[in-house]
């Protein structure tokens, strides 16, 4: 049997990570600023993180939401104080897509509207009702197509309240910053706009954090720069450090009926014990602020480089917008000087890594970034 072939390659056998640092079946090292999709959040098998699922191993791996599961209410516990919405809700789940899909449908329950705001640049997923919601057709089947979602213009305060006036809104879906879509920062006004005429019309505020959440930012919602506060809070990939877990939080004014949101795998025992681990690190070692240390330090400097077309993001979530001639530069970086970094078409590099990056690893990234540019 052979793989389903939907994915680029690079050519590299990664077989060991420590930290900000990953290492190939050949023994050569790599600086990983991209953290497979920002998922890595407190660095490649961190100690306490390892030590937190194995003691979870050795008790019990998985049961079903059939049972009490205390470790879930933990996490909850944790996740509300770290993230300061401390009166919400948790409902745990595998992946941001499901995230996203299970907020969604459960906006729709709340007040029973059908009609979903999302915009263009955007992506939420890849299953049925998020990827509908997701700016990109080609990745849209015929069978995903809905007349449920209107798509408008990025951060268009007029189109906006021109949707709500024309149309029964359920909800609206935004990223705090677009990763997929190029790092592009949702102006504070325009959140606050979003908050007033959901407020105004009934309507669910869904804060899509799947990417630019869990502390990337500097703060623990990228949305929290605006000072609102949604009613449904999207979360993922950096939720479990690369174990599989998502989960959206819930404002107290929806309240649950039982069989209304259903999983298997979701909040399951190890899940939880990645869950508790990450939040654990981040709290311990105060990573939101070095998120948005060491991140404002590599945004000041990226800025200094002439070459640069534009550079957008917070905290250790970057942009770095380059002219078509420099396409290059992403490849060079990996295949010449062993730095993984993302992108974003056509010539973005996208810099998502851990949320402990130091200071010393900027400055190596900065090194070779800037001897590329100077070829």
């Amino acid at each position: 049997m052979n793989l389903f072939d939907v994915y680029s390659i690079n050519p590299i056998n990664i077989v060991k990570g420590r930290g900000s640092l990953v290492y190939d079946d050949q023994g050569t090292e790599y600086l990983d600023l991209y953290g497979g999709h920002a998922v890595i959040s407190v660095g490649h098998t961190n100690p306490h993180y390892v030590k937190r699922l194995e003691d979870q191993l050795h008790q019990i791996g998985f049961y079903s939401n059939s049972v009490e599961i205390p470790i879930q209410k933990q996490l909850a516990e944790k996740l509300g104080h770290v993230s300061g919405k401390e009166d919400y809700q948790l409902f745990l789940c595998n992946s941001g897509a499901e995230a996203n899909e299970n907020a969604l449908k459960l906006a729709s329950f709340y007040n029973g509207k059908r009609k979903i705001i999302a915009f263009t640049g955007s992506f939420h997923g890849r299953t049925s009702l998020a990827v509908a919601v997701t700016d990109n057709p080609k990745i849209v089947a015929p069978v995903n197509e809905t007349e449920n979602v209107i798509f408008l213009p990025r951060y268009d305060e007029a189109a906006l309240e021109k949707a709500f006036t024309e149309n029964e809104i359920s909800s609206v879906i935004i990223e705090g910053i677009q990763g997929v879509g190029g790092i592009h920062v949702a102006p504070d006004s325009f959140l606050q706009k979003i908050r007033n005429l959901c407020d105004s019309y009934n309507a669910v505020f869904i804060a899509d954090s799947v990417q630019c959440g869990y502390g990337r930012t500097g703060k623990f919602f990228s949305h929290d720069f605006a000072g609102i506060n949604a009613d449904i809070y999207t979360m993922a990939k950096g939720m479990g450090n690369g174990f599989p877990i998502g989960g959206i939080i819930i404002s107290p004014k929806i309240k649950p009926a039982l069989g209304m949101l259903g999983t298997t795998f979701g909040g399951n025992h190890l899940a939880c014990a990645a869950g508790l681990a990450v939040l654990e690190v981040i709290e311990q070692d105060n990573l939101l602020q070095n998120a948005s240390e060491v991140g404002g330090y590599l945004i000041d400097e990226l800025k200094k480089f002439s070459q640069v077309k534009e550079v957008r993001g917070r905290g250790l979530m970057i942009g770095i917008e380059l002219p078509a001639e420099l396409a290059h530069v992403k490849k060079e970086l990996l295949f010449t000087y062993h730095i993984f970094t993302g992108e974003a078409k056509p010539n973005v590099i996208r810099l998502l890594p851990a949320l402990n990056l130091t200071k010393a690893y900027a400055d190596r990234f900065l090194e070779a970034f800037t001897t590329v540019l100077n070829k």
